[in-house]
């Protein structure tokens, strides 16, 4: 079985400070996980003047300023983007970030990224999916807030132009994501639907979420972190901190561990204990030879070194061809 990929979203938790961002990817490594992912975008190119900020970020910043205002402030410049993923290679940890834009995208192109990761809100914006799927790369994609029909269409400007190698990514866009809403049955149900692998991008404010999906088939989770949850921001409170994953990152990788090969036979473990839990049919009294083996003289006990109980309607009624004392293994042929 393929291992489960582990990124590690900083979001816009780094807040545009370089030094976070370096810290994130830090910590990202020491955790285990495969990729820390960032956000490319152009504010400008991103949203209008005049765009609101989603609820859940009004409430922790308030509502002075515009969505392209509060952005700005977290944007990080091409020329950063090109320090951070010489710092992860140093750091022995994989780059990636989501693309909003198209310069964003061409400007990611450059960097010879593992995967494509398109957000949830770009699966309809189809200039984006067209560019994406033009470079024909491995792509990942978040499916928040989509119809089966939405994603069915992405899927399928991306195959049109060029891309075939698709991770959809179940999850839900509100933050945090409350545990009656998070439906991972849909990760499932698109892997069947879309023939193709799928994965979950965790916004819930926990990690049992990401290993019950990584028990669910999941081939990515995507969990978003910070250092600190009390740090000034709109995603830090919901997002988990350097402890918590590295304890996600273990237990997912107990869990795939657990999965196992899928065929039920013993383990190798197990095999030393068939004989001395499993029973075998035994005399339950004396039998003499030529005696009938009936319900009332046999019986069935442990070790399993003998004659299966399986065989029990196979020997009853047969004539013992040599006589027994009360436990002894029956060995005769059938």
């Amino acid at each position: 079985m393929s291992k489960i990929v582990i990124i590690a979203d900083t979001g816009v938790n780094h807040n545009g400070d370089m030094k976070l961002a370096k810290k994130m990817i830090e910590e990202a490594a020491a955790a285990g996980v495969d990729y820390i992912k960032f956000q490319t975008f152009k504010s400008e190119k991103l949203v209008t003047k005049n765009a609101k900020k989603a609820v859940y970020q009004v409430k922790k910043t308030g509502s002075d300023e515009s969505q392209l205002e509060m952005l700005k402030k977290l944007e990080i410049s091409q020329e950063n983007f090109i320090v951070l993923k010489e710092y992860c290679e140093k750091k022995g940890i994989g780059f990636l970030s989501s693309a909003f834009d198209l310069s964003s995208i061409e400007f990611l192109a450059t960097l010879d990224l593992d995967y494509w990761k398109i957000p949830s809100g770009e699966v309809t914006d189809f200039p984006c999916l067209m560019e994406i799927g033009k470079k024909g790369g491995r792509v990942l994609m978040s499916t928040g807030m989509c119809t089966d029909e939405e994603v069915g269409r992405a899927i399928k400007v991306l195959n049109d132009y060029g891309t075939s190698d698709i991770t959809l990514l179940h999850c839900n866009t509100q933050y945090p994501t409350s545990y009656d809403e998070v439906n991972l049955s849909s990760m499932v149900s698109m892997r069947k639907q879309f023939c193709l692998e799928t994965g979950f991008a965790d916004h819930t404010d926990s990690i049992e979420i990401s290993m019950a999906a990584a028990a669910l088939g999941a081939k990515v989770i995507e969990k978003h972190f910070t250092l600190d949850k009390s740090m000034e921001g709109t995603d830090q409170s919901f997002s988990i901190d350097p402890s918590e994953l590295k304890a996600m990152v273990k237990g997912i990788r107990r869990i795939e561990r657990a999965i196992g090969h899928g065929g039920k036979a013993p383990a190798k473990s197990e095999l030393e204990n068939i004989i001395t839990v499993r029973k075998s049919i035994v005399a339950a009294t004396e039998i003499n030879k030529g005696d009938i083996f009936t319900e009332e003289n046999i019986t069935c006990k442990r070790p399993g070194s003998g004659m299966s109980p399986m065989k029990w309607e196979e020997i009853l009624g047969k004539t013992a061809s040599r006589s027994y004392k009360e436990d002894e293994l029956i060995k005769e042929d059938l």
